[in-house]
């Protein structure tokens, strides 16, 4: 399971490109819990918040 703190990958990847790869950025850290959660990109830091349904949906996997 994830709590605060803990790293996930998502279904899809996020538009940033990482610069020693040239690949797609995809992980993401939690940085808040409750009924919305809120992440940030571990690559540019953007941060998202969206409804936990919508998240367990789109999550593929803690890593």
């Amino acid at each position: 399971m994830y709590q605060v703190g803990s790293q996930v990958e998502m279904k899809k990847p996020h538009a940033c490109v990482i610069k020693e790869t040239g690949k797609k950025a995809n992980r993401w850290e939690v940085i808040r819990l409750g009924a919305d959660i809120k992440i940030r990109c571990t690559n540019c830091d953007h941060v998202v918040m969206m409804s936990r349904h919508d998240f367990e949906r789109k999550l593929k996997k803690v890593l």
